[in-house]
């Protein structure tokens, strides 16, 4: 039986004086810092120290990719760990951080204070999950490349937690093999985008390393396959530093500039992909779009030109072939500078030229994807309006994704949840922030929800589900909560 559950509503009386909808209204914000387990804890049960001293179980860079799961369900994925102590210049400061995605509750709670804006976000780590492969990686030895932050040899890339049928990824960069960076069995994972499968059993996950598309099972983290990815897409000379990589290759993804956004149409059936940089082989400001047929593997490229930012962060599917790009520059909190560029552009890839077999200008000069004039959403536009300042917006806004409706000032909106990785140093780089705007279909003309068939919620949400509902045939309608005011 289908259970949609993109289709629940909340409704919320108007509070505040806020002009008709012509655009993108700032609904709610919200952060986590921790878990049931503690201050910047997870909830892996991971324990001992890293390579750099931190704790294995550190919670942190969760806005690296950000996807809805029906519900106020959200998965949430860190990228490759924390490498901002410096320790080892060898391996670019990586460690053996298991590569995870964080399973967060993200409810839009209505504000009724009078002040303020309308909602605010309740948000809550609920699990975590570890990623692995049922087959053997390919690990590094750590053999020439110096120390631990403690002084003792730095020591193999492969996780003490490996077993028989789950062989752990992890963010050390030296865990390769010779041959092609899109070696499936290569270990090194740096996951920057996710996407919810319709049937809500599995997720998609994108990489900069390789650049990797895979896909995880949901339930246990075990890998259920890796998509094969155009060869221009790889560097053949691999290096544990990310600087002799970019010197050492002509062809293939800019190291630590790989695959950074991933969409999934709202009918399941493609993934797209986006580099968040020009290829080796290709001009500045132009950067490629990866579709992938989730049943076959066929896989088309695409042109993206760059209008102000330096690359792209995230894609998330509006239809079956128009998205939302994240488009930015690294300035703002956790950079010391002011956030300049945060732009969410409207592509649409109809009638763009598959540049598969096209490179350098010849592939800048085929038929890129259209693309607005203006951005759908000026991110850093709208949060300084609201009195944030710019040195106070992340410079790393790097997570998008569509949520539940919500009813405001009488109106139905749709929502657009946008995340920030914080390179796990709260510090410097503020939390892990959610920022939430809702839009009309005015505002976003074609826009279709996900069509989610069964995502699978936490059990205290089934529970509740249940006790929520009349029956089996009231699970398929839409709920709709009413928040009333005296």
């Amino acid at each position: 039986m289908m259970i949609r559950f993109r289709s629940a509503a909340i409704t919320v009386a108007a509070l505040l004086s806020v002009p008709a909808t012509a655009a993108p209204i700032y609904l709610a914000n919200g952060s986590i810092n921790g878990s049931s387990a503690g201050a910047n804890v997870d909830l892996s049960g991971l324990t001992g120290t890293l390579e750099n001293g931190l704790p294995g179980n550190i919670l942190g860079g969760i806005g690296s990719g950000l996807a809805y799961a029906g519900g106020n369900t959200f998965i949430a994925t860190p990228d490759r760990g924390p490498n901002a102590t410096a320790y080892n210049s060898a391996v670019d400061d990586t460690t053996s951080y298991i590569s995870r995605f964080q399973t967060l509750s993200l409810a839009l709670t209505a504000n009724t204070s009078g002040s303020g804006l309308p909602f605010g976000v309740t948000a809550a780590l609920t699990g975590t999950t570890l990623l692995s492969s049922p087959t053997a990686l390919n690990y590094g030895t750590g053999a020439g490349l110096g120390n631990r932050i403690d002084g003792t040899p730095l020591g193999s890339g492969a996780p003490a937690q490996n077993s028989a049928g789950a062989y752990y990824f992890t963010g050390r960069s030296d865990n390769y093999a010779s041959g092609l960076s899109t070696d499936s069995a290569n270990a090194r994972f740096d996951p920057e985008s996710v996407r919810v499968s319709n049937d809500g059993k599995s997720v998609f996950v994108s990489d900069e390393y390789g650049p990797y598309v895979r896909q995880f099972d949901r339930a246990t983290g075990s890998l259920v396959k890796t998509f094969t990815l155009p060869a221009n897409l790889a560097v053949t000379n691999q290096s544990p530093r990310g600087d002799v990589e970019i010197a050492g290759n002509t062809v293939g993804r800019v190291a630590n500039k790989g695959m950074e956004g991933l969409a999934l149409t709202p009918d399941g059936k493609t993934l797209v992909g986006i580099m968040q940089a020009p290829l080796e082989q290709d001009p500045a400001k132009f950067v490629r779009i990866v579709t992938i047929d989730v049943a076959s593997g066929t896989t088309h490229e695409y042109g993206y030109k760059l209008t102000t930012g330096s690359g792209v962060s995230d894609i998330v599917a509006i239809n079956d072939h128009e998205f939302l790009v994240d488009e930015r520059d690294g300035k703002g909190l956790g950079d010391g500078t002011n956030a300049a560029v945060k732009q969410f552009f409207r592509i649409d890839l109809n009638g763009a030229t598959d540049i598969t077999a096209l490179s350098g200008t010849d592939a800048s000069k085929a038929t890129a994807v259209t693309k607005g004039t203006t951005p759908f959403l000026n991110l850093v536009t709208a949060l300084t309006a609201a009195g944030i300042p710019a040195s106070q917006i992340p410079a790393k806004i790097e997570g998008l994704a569509f949520g539940q409706d919500v009813t405001y000032n009488g109106q139905l909106l749709h929502t657009l949840f946008v995340a920030n990785d914080n390179d796990f140093v709260p510090a410097s780089a503020g939390q892990n922030q959610f920022f939430v705007f809702g839009f009309s279909d005015a505002d976003l003309p074609g826009f279709v929800a996900q069509q989610l068939t069964g995502a699978v919620p936490e059990p205290s949400t089934w529970a509740m589900m249940l006790a929520g509902f009349a029956g089996i045939g009231a699970m398929a309608r839409r709920r709709k909560t009413t928040v009333r005011y005296a």
